[in-house]
């Protein structure tokens, strides 16, 4: 069973390979994406990091919530189910 973290006060200058990286010694990662703005395309200061086992994403967020990446204070904790904002195009 995977699952999805939420990687949140990044840099507005952390990549996908940043987080890459950084999450790496932690298990395999099914999944890496640094969410961007749709109009400027710039980094919106989080991200989510998904795991292929739950062992490994516990250790993630136990290790790195709180801790110093690229001058800000992470925050790492289980995603939450994405709610539908009713906002359609």
């Amino acid at each position: 069973m995977s699952k999805k973290l939420y990687v949140g006060n990044l840099s507005y200058k952390t990549t996908e390979d940043d987080l890459k990286d950084l999450f790496k010694e932690f298990g395999s990662m099914t999944e890496v994406k640094v969410v961007t703005d749709r109009a400027t395309g710039r980094p919106r200061g989080f991200g989510f990091v998904e795991f292929s086992s739950n062992d490994d994403a516990d250790k993630a967020i136990k290790s790195l919530n709180g801790k110093m990446f690229q001058d800000r204070e992470m925050v790492v904790n289980e995603a939450r189910p994405r709610r539908d904002s009713g906002f359609r195009r």
